[in-house]
């Protein structure tokens, strides 16, 4: 048995994705002291952050409440409205409410030294980590990236990061931090601690140490990790996990430190910035700033000193760290928690009292993804799209790629989780987004001409989606001939307008019909066969007539589909006719 209070040490990444990990799957990256922590620990399969974007999850973890419930649902301080969004999001808090009893708060009143070590991202002036029962802060203010990843860590503007304000040239930001939480822990060794290192690893920009990028080959390969900026990133999380383990052996406190190690949100697998997607959650689909798999579901990997060693598969969410640590610490939580005391899991016994999860993010991401809420119970997963009101379900246990839209077949239990979802809402007060007054759909540009991409389309069915950027930006899985899309566009100068479509299809699905109708005008095309679904050709169909200015639409539907998929289409675009 663990002697008491044991101390506790949690280790935070920021936009680590589930597949990152050799113990979760990853060949690319190279981890061997995480994979070592999974051995002698619990490996968590079905683990989720709270959110998919970093500021809500960090909230949640210290509190143990959902980001709805503290209305900090997003990125501080959050993505602006803009007039090519539909909805504008709600006000948001722009701290963390100073009112909330933290799990360093709850152990420091208990006796324990307490310490945040990099990343905080949940206010600035006034509402520092030491307001929220830290007793030290290293590193930590109100940004969401490092100010510097290398010495001297301050801005452009000249500020510095707490604490770091001293250092030599060129001293690498991560290795910095493992230093500082050494340091603390070697002070704290006769009393017991809390240390949150909050890593600002691996979140961009990308700035690794350069002997450790030339580890790693680059490749052009679709769909796998392959970006060795990431990888050296992800290379020094790994040895500091290692090096602060040493450390605990060293000063003879590994056999009374829980060690937790998780990620705020699931990995970066859009472009951002000018370097390639920093990674590939696959098998999962998309990442931050998306409701689906990749985006929320993350590494967790608990280790308590004399417990078995095992693997979970029992869903759990970082909402669930705050009752559980303070579980084991036998420390009172002196608060309501909406998180649960996960750590008979811990002792291989799997029965949680709990029916479901929830998500609620109103809120349009940098990465693409859209205002939306979800429900996980037991193996089904519903996601809600707040724009349209559009529901999917999946079974997230056989289909963690999220591939099949059960929707059409499962109505009732659709129907049952999407009423379970509509009263979490309400009980937790979350904040929706409303109308945005300002919203202007698909706007015609200076020359005329009108770009409907396929990103801003309205999906109508079960399986048609738009897949994102990097490798795909399409309107693509179009398997089934009912589904069909949408497009609001915004006319200033009507007029005859030439319609053309960016099309690709693979060998053998050529030959759906299809009808593009715009103000009851329609012009059906025949799907060319591209020789591959991501080989887009340009094809003109014909021209329309657009009478008056303002709101109008295009839809693209089915006549016949023969072969397996109708196509993937890119964008429309709607060219003005000029006369000679």
């Amino acid at each position: 048995m663990i002697a008491a209070p044991p101390n506790v040490l949690v280790i935070l990444a920021d936009d680590l994705g589930w597949a990152d990990l050799g113990c979760y799957g990853s060949r690319y990256h190279r981890t061997p002291n995480l994979d070592e922590l999974a051995k002698s620990g619990v490996r968590f399969t079905d683990a989720y952050a709270a959110a998919p974007v970093c500021s809500p999850t960090r909230a949640s973890l210290l509190t143990g409440k959902y980001p709805a419930r503290l209305n900090l649902t997003d990125w501080l301080p959050g993505r602006p409205d803009r007039p090519d969004q539909k909805l504008r999001r709600p006000a948001i808090e722009q701290q963390l409410p100073i009112e909330e009893m933290t799990i360093a708060r709850v152990l420091q009143t208990a006796g324990y030294r307490t310490a945040l070590v990099g990343k905080w991202h949940l206010g600035g002036k006034g509402h520092e980590p030491t307001t929220y029962g830290f007793d030290l802060n290293i590193g930590g203010d109100q940004t969401g990236t490092a100010r510097s990843y290398f010495a001297p860590f301050k801005s452009p503007d000249g500020t510095f990061m707490p604490g770091l304000e001293e250092a030599e040239a060129g001293e690498y930001l991560p290795e910095r931090l493992t230093a500082e939480a050494e340091k603390f822990i070697t002070a704290s060794r006769d009393r017991p601690f809390f240390v949150l290192l909050s890593h600002y690893l691996v979140h961009i920009p990308m700035h690794a140490k350069p002997k450790y990028v030339s580890n790693y080959k680059s490749s052009d390969k679709i769909g796998e990790q392959n970006n060795p900026h990431y990888a050296a990133m992800v290379q020094s999380l790994d040895e500091s996990v290692g090096r602060i383990r040493k450390k605990l052996e060293e000063l003879k406190l590994a056999d009374n430190t829980i060690i937790v190690f998780t990620s705020d949100n699931g990995g970066l697998c859009t472009k951002e910035g000018p370097l390639r997607p920093a990674t590939i959650n696959a098998p999962l689909r998309e990442g931050k700033g998306y409701l689906y798999e990749g985006g929320i579901r993350v590494p967790l990997l608990v280790h308590v000193p004399h417990v078995k060693p095992s693997v979970c598969r029992v869903p759990v969410c970082s909402i669930d760290l705050f009752s559980t640590l303070l579980a084991l610490c036998n420390v009172p939580p002196k608060t309501a928690a909406d998180g649960t005391d996960i750590s008979s899991l811990l002792n291989d016994k799997p029965a949680l009292r709990r029916n479901a999860l929830y998500w609620h993010y109103p809120h349009y991401s940098n990465q693409g993804g859209r205002p939306g809420g979800a429900i996980r119970a037991g193996d089904f997963k519903l996601v809600e799209f707040y724009e349209n009101g559009r529901l999917e379900l999946f079974d997230v246990s056989r289909d963690p790629c999220e591939m099949q839209n059960l929707i059409d077949r499962k109505p009732e239990l659709a129907r049952e989780l999407h009423a379970k979802l509509t009263n979490w809402r309400k009980s937790v007060g979350a904040k929706m987004p409303t109308l945005n007054p300002d919203f202007t759909a698909n706007p015609q540009a200076p020359d005329g001409s009108i770009q409907l991409p396929a990103r801003t389309a309205e999906v109508h069915g079960v399986q048609l989606r738009y897949e994102p950027l990097p490798h795909k930006n399409t309107l693509g899985f179009w398997v089934r001939a009912d589904d069909w899309a949408s497009w609001e566009f915004t006319v200033k100068k009507p007029g005859k307008f030439a319609l053309s479509i960016l099309q690709g299809c693979g060998k053998g699905s050529g030959g759906s019909e299809v009808e593009f109708t715009v103000e009851g005008q329609t012009l059906t095309t025949r799907v060319e066969d591209t020789g591959h679904f991501q080989n887009f050709k340009e094809r003109k169909l014909g021209t329309v007539q657009i009478n008056k200015p303002g709101r109008a639409e295009l839809t693209v539907k089915v006549k016949t589909k023969p072969g397996l998929a109708v196509m993937d289409l890119r964008q429309v675009t709607l060219t003005p006719v000029t006369s000679k």
